[in-house]
């Protein structure tokens, strides 16, 4: 423990740039996915009120549940085309800057959401929405690159876990915000989802003061002297010899490899092991279950007869039961390994969505059972979060085929023998 708090005097200054990632990064993710729920029906009422204020005429139930969609599914649509343009911008322009410029689209987004209501259109949300989900895959991937690259590898475990940490926070912090005693009101809805403008400037005022990470300017930029200026600053006066020359060996290793487009790559047998593993880590932590507890955790909570009134608190305590859990997971990984707990925690939920089913059946017969479906809802969440919750963390040290510098859409193919590494 003392060497764990002597490391964190020593990279003060790494602490502070992973906050200044995190804020803007995965938090604005994790905020974004949570927020909507508490808007839905003002959102929706909102449309309602325009539509028949420009025609006259109310919507239709369908119509209105038709254009409720679309708002929901743009941010989805945004996310998808800012994942397949962040390897493009990350790998050209550094995820310094692409983060940079994500926060002024981010900004962008706000004020379209936060005047929607003043300017009586409800398609400037659905246009906040789009933009939310483009800067959303471009910080999603540009934050997780930017994080594994700029920590030293005594703390990497530590350094990766903090992107989940901040997704965790950002859903626990728009659960708080959404509570109708803040701003989960009728007449603060639009105010609640500009929140993420806010938390965007702030990166984008502080983000300027921090380096570009080392890798990126030694091995896209070939800047020796500004990446050792870079490691000096963010992990402060010391030798990293041997940081610069295991730099310098994966430059000579993929220097003379091919770049692949994502066709080719799923053409190419040598990195089928790597991908399979990605899949399977990244699929199973899709299907889990825990998005199912995300999305319908109020849901839940009615079905296994708890008061109205105490759900929004509830579930607002299994938002901070994750980032409790994560944030203990962030000290442990580097000790345990990531293996030891991604499997222990798929057991552990495994037992416990076994568990909650029984008490959810037998609910209506004995009046304690609503409780233990609570408190196993808890559990998962927490279990979730000691392993499960961190792949990137597994993932981003140990492929052999996705160095740190992985741009996202192109694949350095590993040299399959001496005379490629000296093309």
């Amino acid at each position: 423990m003392a060497g764990f708090l002597s490391d964190l005097v020593q990279y003060r200054k790494l602490l502070l740039m992973i906050m200044v990632l995190g804020i803007g990064g995965t938090h604005l993710s994790g905020f974004q996915m949570s927020v909507i729920n508490y808007t839905s029906p003002y959102i929706q009422k909102f449309i309602n009120e325009t539509w028949l204020e420009r025609y006259g005429s109310v919507l239709q139930q369908e119509t209105l549940t038709l254009l409720w969609s679309f708002i929901v599914s743009m941010y989805c649509v945004g996310g998808m085309i800012g994942c397949l343009c962040s390897g493009f911008l990350t790998a050209k322009y550094g995820k310094k800057k692409c983060l940079l410029f994500n926060d002024m689209v981010l900004i962008i987004a706000t004020l379209n959401t936060g005047f929607s209501r003043r300017a009586k259109s409800f398609e400037m949300v659905l246009i906040g929405r789009f933009l939310e989900g483009f800067g959303a895959g471009i910080h999603l991937s540009a934050h997780v690159q930017y994080a594994g690259e700029i920590s030293p590898k005594r703390l990497r475990g530590f350094v990766n876990v903090s992107s989940s940490v901040f997704l965790a926070l950002g859903k626990a912090v728009a659960r708080i915000l959404g509570l109708r005693d803040l701003l989960g009101t009728e007449d603060m809805w639009n105010v609640l989802l500009s929140f993420s403008g806010l938390v965007a400037l702030i990166q984008l005022v502080f983000l300027p003061f921090f380096p570009e990470s080392p890798p990126y300017l030694l091995l896209q930029k070939g800047d020796k002297p500004g990446c050792l200026k870079a490691m000096k600053q963010l992990w402060g006066e010391g030798n990293y010899l041997t940081e610069f020359d295991d730099m310098m060996k994966e430059k000579a290793i993929t220097k003379g490899t091919k770049i692949m487009n994502v066709l080719e790559m799923l053409k190419e047998p040598s990195v089928y092991p790597q991908l399979g593993t990605m899949l399977l880590i990244l699929l199973s932590l899709q299907l889990c279950g825990l998005s199912a507890i995300t999305f319908y955790t109020s849901e839940i909570f009615q079905t296994a007869n708890l008061q109205e009134s105490i759900i929004p608190y509830v579930s607002l305590g299994a938002a901070v039961s994750e980032l409790v859990s994560l944030i203990f997971c962030s000290s442990i990984i580097d000790r345990f390994g990531r293996r030891i707990l991604l499997w222990g925690g798929y057991l552990l939920m495994a037992l416990i969505l076994t568990l909650l089913e029984i008490s959810l059946l037998l609910s209506d017969q004995f009046l304690w059972m609503p409780y233990c479906s609570v408190i196993l809802i808890f559990l998962f969440i927490i279990a979730y979060g000691l392993g499960p919750d961190v792949p990137w963390s597994f993932l981003l040290p140990h492929l052999y085929c996705c160095p740190r510098h992985f741009s996202g859409s192109h694949l350095p193919v590993p040299p399959r023998n001496k005379r490629e590494i000296n093309l």
